[in-house]
């Protein structure tokens, strides 16, 4: 084991962290005792990963991810069962993820047994931090950068994984039901841009559009296709569902303009094992305002149910609460992450 990763096993002794209010956890950081670093230079593989303490890094000032955004990030949980085993869920599907985004901007990755190792790794030494059952999650925070200095464009000759965690709780306070604004004038992606992977340049883009939104009263934005502007796509950092009878109904992933969500796929099986047709399709803005229910879907909002949409000057109310397919679609899936439920799938993993 290397020096920066000798670990403090007193924290075995303590259960959980102190000085942390568990019932009053928001979506925000709270810092941690380890990160964990892996590094990798000019077309080797990522090797020798370590864990230090948490803290801040060093960067060139033309780092790649500074000058030239070549950077992705992902978002994934440990959560702890009713009787204190913790738990990831599919967090393979995250490193394919990863992998695939790091091919689309010019990177290498980790294999998938090194991401979800270094996944491990990082909660077992942050292993207090984790929240107790009910209470949230720990947030895992993996991102690859290109770290090495670059002043022409270009790919950067060094690159670096890195893990950091964070205590937190729901991302809307209380799973309170969303009140959406649908932006008609800025677009998040573009057909053959890098709207379908989790690059760190999709998210500061849709700032404007968000801060605009909730100036007026609006807890976020939805936005539309850019070709069209006539369909659905994404909220700021969430996939989107709507209900109509039967059959749900969520935007395509075959443009390359949406995120392929893991929540996404996982409440896309969960609603057929539930005997609901399920369509990937192209919506038109009309669509959804004709819904029953809308709900939006990621790692953050987990299954948020959506009560309003504001589309220009119309507005539409949506059911919400007891009862709803919403609410039922996130009591299974948290109850299959936290161990209420059995899983049948395989879809999550103990930590040991």
């Amino acid at each position: 084991m290397a020096p920066s990763e000798t670990i403090n096993h007193s924290h075995d002794c303590e259960k959980y962290a102190d000085g942390v209010d568990w019932d009053e956890l928001g979506f925000g950081l709270i810092r941690t005792d380890y990160m964990y670093t892996m590094k990798c230079t000019d077309g080797e593989n990522f090797s020798h990963g370590h864990l230090s303490p948490f803290g801040n890094i060093e960067l060139c000032p033309s780092a790649g991810i500074l000058n030239y955004g070549q950077g992705l990030f992902e978002g994934l949980k440990a959560i702890r069962t009713e009787d204190s085993r913790i738990m990831l869920f599919r967090p393979k599907e995250n490193a394919l993820r990863m992998k695939m985004g790091a091919e689309r901007m010019c990177m290498p990755s980790p294999s998938v047994e090194q991401f979800v190792d270094a996944v491990k790794r990082t909660v077992l030494a942050n292993k207090r931090w984790v929240p107790p059952p009910r209470k949230g999650g720990l947030y895992l925070r993996p991102l690859l950068m290109g770290s090495g200095s670059n002043l022409g464009l270009g790919p950067a000759r060094e690159y670096t994984f890195l893990i950091f965690a964070s205590p937190t709780g729901n991302y809307h306070k209380g799973r309170a039901a969303l009140n959406l604004y649908v932006e008609h004038k800025i677009h998040r992606a573009t057909p053959g841009g890098t709207g379908g992977v989790k690059s760190v340049t999709n998210y500061s883009p849709v700032y404007q559009s968000q801060k605009e939104a909730r100036g007026k009263g609006f807890s976020d934005v939805l936005f539309l296709d850019s070709v069209t502007g006539k369909n659905i796509e994404e909220i700021s950092a969430a996939n989107i569902f709507i209900l109509k009878g039967n059959v749900i109904s969520t935007p395509t992933l075959i443009y390359g303009t949406i995120l392929a969500g893991v929540t996404r796929k996982s409440i896309i099986d969960i609603a057929l094992d539930f005997g609901y047709q399920v369509e990937e399709r192209m919506i038109p803005v009309e669509d959804l305002l004709e819904a029953e229910e809308a709900f939006c879907t990621g790692t953050a909002v987990v299954v948020n149910p959506i009560g309003a949409v504001t589309y220009r000057d119309k507005r539409v109310e949506y059911k919400t609460g007891e009862g709803a397919l919403c609410q039922k679609l996130y009591e299974t899936l948290t109850g299959i992450q936290t161990g209420r439920l059995e899983d049948k799938k395989g879809w999550t993993l103990e930590i040991n």
